[in-house]
């Protein structure tokens, strides 16, 4: 008896493997004693197998997209002060979160002074789509130039194209940073033309608009990429002062202040000069 039941063991193994279910492979004699235990129905213990079979996929799957997103580093929602940034609309980004503007192809641009945040908040509402099941990609924009203009180098192009067109939402960060050549100003153009109305962009930015013939070049390469990257779009700004300036302030604040200048939790202190407020 126990040789066959050993076997019917093995052979479950067996199947359960051929058929990819890993989790109903793990958990099926724990769940059958707690079912057992329960007096839990056949289907009710089929039901509670599957179940952990797919939440444990849809977690794979998920940590699989946020890998091949390549973020630099993850941020979240959570750990951003918007006491400290007024002037972005945590109601406006709560509802980014639902990721309904991917749905509609709708883009979203961060404009503000370098260190307010806008790279947290596009990498935050990036993860949030790779958890909801979307295809993101990552790229700094310098990076991306770099990559376009190397693969049409060695006539990868194409393919490259055929990756980016395959995604649901390509965030590009810091694009004023650095001015682009008129080669990669190009072929930044026609990423962004060709995701026009197919698929969604994040993109953050230093500079204002009527700044980013600095970046691009020329005021008609220019005015048709803000034509297609403004229509229908999410305008956020990201104002007030950097914080590492503020965190390096206070840092020297603690280091240099005089005996005695200390504030409530026994810390030296200065004043730090606080964010601006949406007119």
């Amino acid at each position: 008896m126990k040789s066959i039941e050993t076997k019917s063991k093995v052979l479950l193994r067996h199947h359960l493997k051929a058929l990819r279910l890993p989790t109903v492979s793990a958990e099926c004699e724990k769940v059958a004693a707690q079912c057992a235990a329960d007096n839990v129905d056949h289907l009710g213990y089929l039901l509670s197998l599957l179940e952990l079979e797919l939440l444990d996929r849809e977690k794979r799957s998920a940590e699989r997209r946020m890998k091949a997103a390549r973020f630099p580093t993850i941020k979240t929602l959570d750990t951003f002060d918007f006491v400290a940034r007024p002037s972005v609309n945590k109601m406006l980004i709560t509802e980014l979160t639902r990721c309904e503007y991917i749905d509609k192809r709708e883009n979203v641009l961060l404009i503000g002074n370098p260190g307010t945040g806008k790279s947290h908040l596009a990498t935050a509402l990036a993860a949030q789509a790779c958890a909801k099941g979307y295809r993101v990609r990552f790229f700094r924009t310098t990076e991306l130039v770099t990559t376009l203009i190397e693969a049409r180098d060695e006539r990868t192009l194409l393919r490259l194209k055929g990756q980016l067109a395959k995604l649901d939402l390509l965030v590009l960060d810091e694009l004023g940073y650095v001015p682009a050549s008129k080669v990669g100003a190009e072929l930044l153009f026609d990423v962004i033309s060709t995701a026009y109305e197919r698929t969604s962009l994040i993109v953050t930015s230093n500079l204002p608009f009527e700044s980013w013939t600095e970046v691009l070049g020329s005021e008609r390469l220019t005015g048709a990429t803000l034509d297609r990257l403004t229509h229908r779009c999410r305008i956020i700004e990201t104002k007030g002062e950097s914080y590492r300036l503020q965190d390096a302030k206070s840092r020297t604040a603690r280091v240099t202040a005089p005996r005695g200048a200390t504030g409530s939790n026994g810390t030296a202190t200065m004043p730090v000069a606080g964010a601006q407020t949406t007119k």
